[in-house]
Parts: structure tokens; sequence; C-alpha cells
């Protein structure tokens, strides 16, 4: 009993000196950057002076004045737009992807895994130069790609119509990302037990029928932890429409989103005034949408799956 209470001691021991680095970086620069920003939201200076507390005042003006209600609600539906066109593209494609690659019979499969996974290392700034090198309508190569099959018109002003902007840089950060989802589905396939592929196919299934009927139900939490990180991610996005637009996000604020919003606000641009503790305001109303999809999903998705798979 002394020799378990021993080595139980010691197991403590050492995972809280392992943990206690990570948690105290972890707390360090992120928990209470993010508690003292949402302070900060409850708090207003004027002119440069010193902040006072105002409560929920800057919540309120956000909510009730015309000017910062029509900004936030449109870069709020953008952000909605932006992450709906990658849960419709980027995870279905990145599940089809992974699907396709542990194919046992594929050849040159870590050959395409790489080259698929590689424009996610890129820089942001580099991706958004390069796309817009290619989408010009005055020096893009677009126009001549395209004149290859027969299209003389050239592209359209796709980075410069209202209607098309964001969907166009949705899509540019799909190209983007889409190694990510592909790469940790394709993790889960590669968990899955071969015995229960090889029985499915002895009873005359192929390589579709099992996916769909055996894999595909045993990475479902897989895939729903997916979504979730790609919600997280497309309601902290930033830098590339700041990369491509700037932080007027044009045309018209069409590619306005939360990040370019929050940036405007809280540093001033051209005739905007910064402001600091609007901007508190602003993150912290990004966190109060992130916070509400996590909840969403661990109180409903993650409940219905642990009991699908019990």
């Amino acid at each position: 009993m002394a020799l378990k209470t021993k080595r139980g001691s010691s197991f403590r021991t050492h995972i809280l000196v392992f943990l206690l680095p990570a948690a105290l970086i972890y707390t360090l620069f992120m928990i209470l950057p993010l508690i003292d920003t949402v302070r900060f939201s409850f708090y207003s200076a004027k002119s440069g002076g010193p902040t006072t507390f105002v409560g929920w005042d800057n919540y309120i003006l956000i909510l009730t004045n015309e000017r910062w209600w029509q900004e936030f609600t449109n870069a709020l539906a953008n952000n909605f737009k932006f992450f709906v066109i990658h849960m419709l593209l980027q995870n279905p494609i990145g599940l089809l992807l992974a699907a396709l690659l542990s194919l046992p019979r594929l050849k040159l499969a870590n050959s395409y895994r790489t080259l698929i996974f590689m424009p996610t290392m890129l820089s942001v700034v580099i991706i958004g130069f390069i796309w817009k090198l290619i989408l010009s309508p005055l020096w893009g190569v677009g126009d001549t790609l395209v004149g290859f099959v027969g299209v003389t018109d050239g592209l359209p002003a796709f980075l410069g119509e209202e209607y098309s902007a964001l969907i166009t840089l949705s899509l540019i950060s799909v190209w983007q990302f889409v190694g990510i989802p592909m790469m940790l589905i394709y993790a889960a396939l590669l968990n899955v037990p071969d015995d229960l592929v090889d029985a499915a196919i002895v009873d005359g299934a192929n390589q579709w029928t099992a996916f769909w009927r055996i894999k595909l139900p045993l990475i479902l939490p897989t895939i729903a932890m997916v979504s979730v990180l790609t919600f997280v991610a497309n309601f902290n996005a930033f830098d590339l429409i700041y990369a491509v637009k700037g932080a007027l996000a044009g045309p018209n604020f069409s590619t306005d989103i939360m990040g370019t919003m929050f940036y405007r606000t809280f540093f001033g641009f051209q005739l905007q005034p910064g402001s600091a503790t609007m901007g508190a305001t602003v993150a912290s109303l990004m966190f109060l949408v992130i916070l509400c999809g996590v909840m969403i999903y661990l109180f409903v998705i993650q409940r219905r799956l642990h009991r699908y798979q019990l």
C-alpha cells in the first residue's frame, strides 16, 4: 500500500512539473489578457485622459448607436458568411481528401498529402499577395490563364466588387487551410481498426461502402471537433482580409469582419480615431460570440456524440 501511495504521489508530481510551465505561459499570455480586456471594456477614456468606469455604456453604445450598430452587424454577418463557406466547402473537401488518401492502394499518397498541406505553412501575407497578382484585372495573370481555355473577356474584378469580394477571400482561405481538416480527419481514419473494414470487405462491401457505413460513424467526434475549430478560427480571422483589402475591408466594408472592425476601433484608421476601451468592447463581443458557439457545441452536439458512442 505504501509503495502504491508513493508511486501515485510521484506520478502526480511529474504531471505537475510537466504541466506547470505550459499552464503558467498560457495563463500569462492568454487568460490574464482576456480577463483584462473584458475589464477594460467597462471603462472609457475621453481625449486621452484617464480612464473612468462607465459600466455597460460602451456595450449600450454599440447596440443602440446607429453607426456602431450598423458596423457591428455588418461585420458579424460577414463573419457568419465567412464561416458558412468554410463549413460547406473546406471541411467536406478535407473529409473527401482524407478518405482518398486513406485508400490502401493509392500510390504517392505521401506526396499528395504534402502538396495539399503545403499552402497551410505559407504566410497569409504571401498568400494574399499571390492571389492579388492572379486576380487583378489590370496586371493579373488570371486573364492570361483563362485565355488558354477560350475566355477572351478576361476575369471579372472578383476582389473589387461588393457581391464577390468576401466570397473570393473565403475561397482563398479554404484553398490555403483545407489541409488542416484533411490531416485531422486522416489521422482519425488511421485509428479505425482494420479488422472492421476487412470484415466488411469480406462480406461484399467495397471501399466506399466501408467508409460511409463503418469509418464515417467512428470519426464523427473528430469531424465535430474540426467544425468547432473552424468556427473559432473563422471568428478570429483577420490577417487574410487585412493583407488583401486593408483595414477598411473594402469595397464599401463588404469584406469587413469582427477582426478588422476591432483593428480600426482599437488603433484607429485614417479619419477614425482609435479608442482602446471601445476596441476592448468589440473584442469582448467577439469573445462572447465565440463562447456561445463553443457552448452550443459542448452542450448540444458533444452530448449527442457521446450518446451515439454508448
